[in-house]
């Protein structure tokens, strides 16, 4: 990795904690803390992603070397290079949580490759000054789902960071994975992560919380300068693009997810990026059923706060926490508000054309608002897999009759033989809106299949798919983590040979833990 252009911007350009020792505390008037990744007692590289490593500048032979391994598990320093871990704040499910900053990730540095900057990121090597009570440390499992979540979400269309390598650490962790009071051992592992920076709303929230302007202003121009060259004008003027650009890229990242039917669990605000990519995968899940009140996460299990259907609103909440951290720099409300306001109306127009989009219509009637309504309430009377739903829909033909447009997606029943009585009519009485409605489209059967079979993925990483790779790779099975990211570098093709994931969840997959909901360490 000799060829790697080093790019130290972020650690030079903007202040440090000058207190260089490994300690857990709060940190003051600074960005980011030096802090090296803690070596790891016999390091394994398990996958590593070769679309990604040239990506970044590194070669296929490159992957194999010592110097990888080392370079990725923690247990060498580029040269060149300081790692550091970055201080923020946030609020956690909507209440302010103060001072967090990256407990359990190690930013290596900065890369440019091919006019591209790139941040390098280890989750999992070890305790930083942000760290709290925790170890900094990963287990296997949560890495495994990481790493292969986000390349999922990249073939899906989805704005999100990048994974470039899995290691494990050789170390033993110690976790409770459901928070009821039995911990137990479990293999450490390390994630490179790959993202133009790891920059989050959380990140202005704790600047302007402690009432640090100079540090602000600083940290507001840096972004702008290096991330947002595009942005010109007087810094009021710019400070107001930034925070439209954030609120836009935003609202596309969410209506992906909504799209493609993800939940992300833990939308706090130190969750949340300002380039409008899908960051710290966690108790996440793709909807199995078509349940807009679902979350993953065991912690928002009362409230679901981070639920499915709500994931726009909490976006706008998230923004407005945001558009609070740029107030002192602006000290106008009324331009942050009217950006707050446009991006739900934004959103709401988009999504509309989104759904319309799913269902393979590419014009817009004035029924579509209810045929769209009807459809969402529909899908929720009895279980109804939505990526199955969608993706059969397109083998619906316009010269069908609604016994038949539901028989061509009965498989996304869990329980067909709930389909009958009301519900069986409720369904022949969309199918028939639906039918009729199509007869307007000017594209072909054949033509309208194609366009929505690019919209509507056939393969996602379902919860019980990662969790049958995480008790192989348990086992030292590495063999279905590789199956199911080649699987996931194509989830719109059809790919004969990988039939058997297009499936809905099984059985023993409703309260298996790792398939269901998850806790926040997972």
């Amino acid at each position: 990795m000799k060829n790697l252009k080093i790019n130290n911007r972020f650690t030079a350009e903007l202040p440090a904690d000058p207190d260089v020792t490994n300690e857990v505390r709060q940190v003051k008037n600074t960005l980011f803390s030096f802090v090296n990744p803690t070596k790891p007692s016999n390091p394994k590289l398990i996958h590593a992603s070769k679309e990604v490593a040239e990506l970044v500048g590194i070669s296929e032979d490159e992957i194999q070397s010592e110097s990888f391994l080392n370079v990725f598990s923690g247990n060498e320093i580029l040269p060149e290079t300081q790692p550091y871990a970055m201080c923020y704040a946030g609020h956690q499910f909507g209440n302010w949580a103060g001072q967090l900053g990256d407990g359990r990730a190690i930013n290596l540095t900065e890369i440019e490759n091919n006019n591209q900057f790139y941040t390098l990121q280890l989750k999992g090597a070890g305790k930083t000054p942000y760290s709290r009570t925790a170890d900094g440390l990963a287990v296997l499992r949560s890495s495994i789902r990481e790493y292969l979540c986000a390349e999922a979400m990249y073939n899906l269309g989805v704005p999100t960071t990048r994974s470039l390598s899995l290691i494990l650490s050789g170390n033993q962790v110690l976790r409770d994975i459901l928070y009821n009071g039995n911990p137990a051992y479990e293999k450490g592992a390390v994630v490179c992560r790959v993202a133009p920076s790891f920059i989050r709303f959380g990140s202005f929230e704790m600047l302007t919380s402690r009432n640090e302007l100079k540090n602000l202003k600083q940290f507001v121009e840096f972004t702008i300068k290096h991330y947002f060259p595009e942005i010109s004008g007087e810094p009021k003027e710019q400070y107001l693009q930034f925070f439209k650009k954030v609120a836009d890229t935003t609202r596309e990242m969410i209506l992906h997810w909504q799209r493609v039917g993800f939940v992300h669990g833990v939308m706090n605000t130190d969750n949340m990026s300002i380039h409008g990519i899908t960051i710290d995968y966690g108790p996440y899940g793709w909807l199995e059923n078509y349940d807009p009140s679902w979350t993953p996460n065991t912690t928002d299990s009362q409230n679901r706060r981070y639920r499915f259907g709500n994931q726009p609103s909490v976006a706008q909440w998230n923004l407005f926490q945001l558009a609070n951290a740029l107030y002192p720099l602006i000290n106008e409300a009324a331009p942050l508000e009217k950006i707050l306001e446009s991006f739900i109306n934004d959103f709401n127009s988009d999504y509309k054309t989104m759904f319309l989009n799913k269902l393979g219509l590419f014009t817009s009637t004035e029924t579509d608002d209810q045929l769209i309504a009807d459809l969402e309430n529909t899908l929720q009377l009895t279980e109804t897999d939505m990526t199955i739903f969608f993706r059969n829909l397109s083998s619906v033909e316009k010269s069908d009759f609604a016994p038949e447009g539901i028989e061509k997606i009965k498989y996304a029943f869990y329980k067909e033989e709930e389909v009958s009585g009301e519900i069986l009519e409720i369904w022949t009485k969309w199918f028939a809106d639906y039918l009729e409605r199509l007869k307007a489209e000017t594209f072909s059967d054949e033509e309208r299949s194609q366009k929505m079979n690019l919209i509507n993925p056939k393969y996602v990483l379902r919860n019980y798919m990662a969790q049958l790779a995480i008790d192989a790779a348990e086992k030292e099975d590495y063999s279905l983590i590789d199956e199911l990211y080649i699987l996931l570098q194509k989830p719109y093709d059809e790919q004969p040979e990988h039939e058997k994931w297009f499936s809905k969840r099984p059985d023993w997959a409703r309260s298996k833990v790792g398939c269901s909901m998850l806790s926040c360490s997972s």
